[in-house]
C-alpha cells in the first residue's frame, strides 16, 4: 500500500482560487490600481455622509414644520364707505288720537247697552237709557244741581267755542305763513326746510282746528243733556221716564265698559268711542334714548302685519317719564313718544286702536362715511382698535370710532377704504398671527 507524498497533502494557491502571493504583490505596486480603490472608497464614503445629510434634513424640516404654527381661519371684509343710520328701536302701540268716554249724567237704572265694539254711531245718535230709580229726582237739591249744571256746561260750551276761533284763527294765520315762504322757496329765496316747516304747522294747525271743534260739539251736547235733564227735574210727570244718553261725535264704539242693565252712580264710565281712522302710534322709550330723538324725527313702522313698512314722524316726546320693570326685572326710566303718520289711509286701512308695531325712529343719519362691522372693533386699553389683515398676516391697526349704529359703525380714522379687517376676531388673533380663509 502506497502513501501520499508530501506534494500531495498540501495544497496550493491555485488549488485554492487565489491568487498567488507575487500576483498580489504586483497589484499593490501597481499606482493605477490603488488609484482607483482610493476613488471608489471616497465615493462610498460621500455616499454616506451625503445620505446621512438628507436625512438629517428631512428629520429638521419635518420638525418645523410639526412645531410651526398654523394659521388662523379668519372671515374678513372690505371697509367701505356708504350711508350710516343710527336708530332707536322699540315696541309700540297705536291708538285713537281723540277719544271720549261716555259717562252716566245721573244715577238710575241703565237699560242694556245693545251696542258692540266696531258699531258705527252717528252724532247724536242713541247710546243708551237710563231709567230713574225713584222720584228723590225731584228734590230741590237735585233740581241746584242740576242748574248749576247747566251755567257749567254753557260755560264750557262757550270756552270751547272760542277755542274754535282761535284755532281757525292759528290755521288762517299758518296757512298765510306757508303760502309766503312757499314762494320765496320756489324764488330761492329762502331754504326749503323752513317753507316745509311752515307747511308742517299749518298741517298741526288744521289737527288743532279739527279736535277744537269736537271739543265745541262735545261741550254743547253737554248743555243739551244737562238742560233735559232739568227740564224733566222740573216735570213731575216725566219723572219715571227714560234719560236718553245720545253720542257727541259721528265715528264707531271703541269699547263698552257696562253691557248689562243694572243701577249706576253719576259718572260711571258706559262707553268709549272714537274714529279709528284717526290713529297715532305710542312708544315708550328709554330716557336715555329720548334726549337723542330730535323734533320731527322720521320713524319707520314695521311687523304692523303688513306687506309693506309705514313711515311717519315723532310729534311729541312727552315731558315726563315713569317708571317700568323690565322682564329681567330692573327698573327703567321711560317717557312716551307719540308718532304720527305719514303714509295715507288706504295703506294702513287694516289698523286698529291698540295694534302692536315696531317703530325705528331715526336719530341720525349720513350718506358718505366709512363704515365697518361693529363686531370687527373692540377696545384696546383705552382706545379702539381693529385687526386688518395684509398678505396673510394680522395686524392690530388702532382707530377712532364715531357714531355707533344697530350692526354698523363709523370710523374717523385709522382704516382706509379697501382694507380688510377681521369681523369676528378671536382669541387666538394676534398682532403678526398668520391668517387663512374659511
Amino acid at each position: 500500500m502506497s502513501t501520499p507524498s508530501a506534494t500531495d497533502e498540501t495544497p496550493t494557491d491555485a488549488t485554492l482560487g487565489r491568487p498567488a502571493a507575487s500576483d498580489v504583490l504586483r497589484a499593490v505596486q501597481d499606482p493605477a490600481v490603488t488609484a482607483r480603490r482610493r476613488r471608489a472608497q471616497t465615493r462610498k464614503r460621500w455616499l454616506k455622509r451625503t445620505a446621512l445629510v438628507v436625512v438629517a434634513a428631512s428629520v429638521v424640516a419635518a420638525l418645523f414644520l410639526a412645531t410651526r404654527p398654523r394659521p388662523v381661519t379668519v372671515e374678513t371684509l372690505a371697509v367701505t364707505r356708504g350711508p350710516l343710520q343710527i336708530t332707536v328701536e322699540e315696541a309700540g302701540r297705536t291708538r285713537v288720537r281723540d277719544r271720549y268716554l261716555v259717562l252716566a249724567p245721573l244715577s238710575g237704572d241703565l237699560a242694556r247697552i245693545t251696542l258692540r265694539p266696531g258699531d258705527k254711531v252717528e252724532h247724536g245718535g242713541l247710546l243708551a237709557r237710563i231709567v230713574p230709580q225713584s222720584p228723590g229726582l225731584l228734590d230741590p237739591r237735585s233740581r241746584a244741581e242740576a242748574v248749576a249744571r247747566v251755567s257749567s256746561a254753557r260755560s264750557a260750551a262757550q270756552q270751547a267755542e272760542a277755542n274754535v276761533v282761535r284755532a281757525e284763527l292759528a290755521l288762517e294765520h299758518a296757512r298765510g305763513d306757508a303760502e309766503r315762504l312757499g314762494k320765496l322757496a320756489a324764488s330761492g329765496s329762502l331754504a326749503t326746510d323752513e317753507a316745509a316747516h311752515a307747511a308742517f304747522e299749518a298741517k298741526l294747525r288744521a289737527q288743532e282746528l279739527t279736535s277744537a271743534r269736537f271739543g265745541a260739539e262735545v261741550a254743547s251736547h253737554e248743555v243739551g243733556m244737562v238742560g233735559a235733564l232739568l227740564a224733566r227735574y222740573g216735570d213731575a210727570s216725566k219723572g219715571r221716564d227714560a234719560f236718553e244718553i245720545r253720542s257727541p261725535i259721528a265715528g264707531r264704539v271703541l269699547r263698552v265698559l257696562q253691557a248689562s242693565a243694572g243701577a249706576v252712580s253719576p259718572s260711571a264710565p258706559l262707553l268709549e268711542l272714537g274714529d279709528p281712522t284717526e290713529l297715532e302710534v305710542v312708544v315708550d322709550v328709554l330716557t336715555e334714548d329720548a334726549v337723542r330723538i330730535p323734533p320731527r324725527a322720521r320713524v319707520v313702522l314695521e311687523r304692523w302685519g303688513g306687506p309693506q313698512p309705514l313711515t311717519g314722524h315723532v310729534r311729541l316726546v312727552e315731558p315726563s317719564a315713569f317708571t317700568r320693570v323690565s322682564a329681567l326685572g330692573v327698573e327703567e326710566q321711560r317717557v312716551s313718544v307719540v308718532i304720527d303718520f305719514d303714509d295715507p289711509l288706504a295703506r294702513r286701512a287694516e289698523l286698529g286702536d291698540g295694534y302692536r308695531v315696531e317703530a325705528r325712529i331715526v336719530t341720525w343719519q349720513t350718506e358718505d362715511t366709512i363704515v365697518v362691522p361693529a363686531s370687527a372693533v373692540f377696545r384696546n386699553g383705552d382706545g379702539w382698535a381693529a385687526f386688518v389683515v395684509a398678505n396673510g398676516t394680522a395686524s392690530l391697526r388702532p382707530v377712532q370710532v364715531g357714531r355707533r349704529g344697530t350692526f354698523d359703525i363709523q370710523i374717523d380714522s385709522g382704516l382706509n377704504v379697501g382694507d380688510r379687517v377681521i369681523v369676528h376676531p378671536s382669541e387666538k388673533v394676534r398682532d403678526g398671527v398668520r391668517t387663512a380663509a374659511p
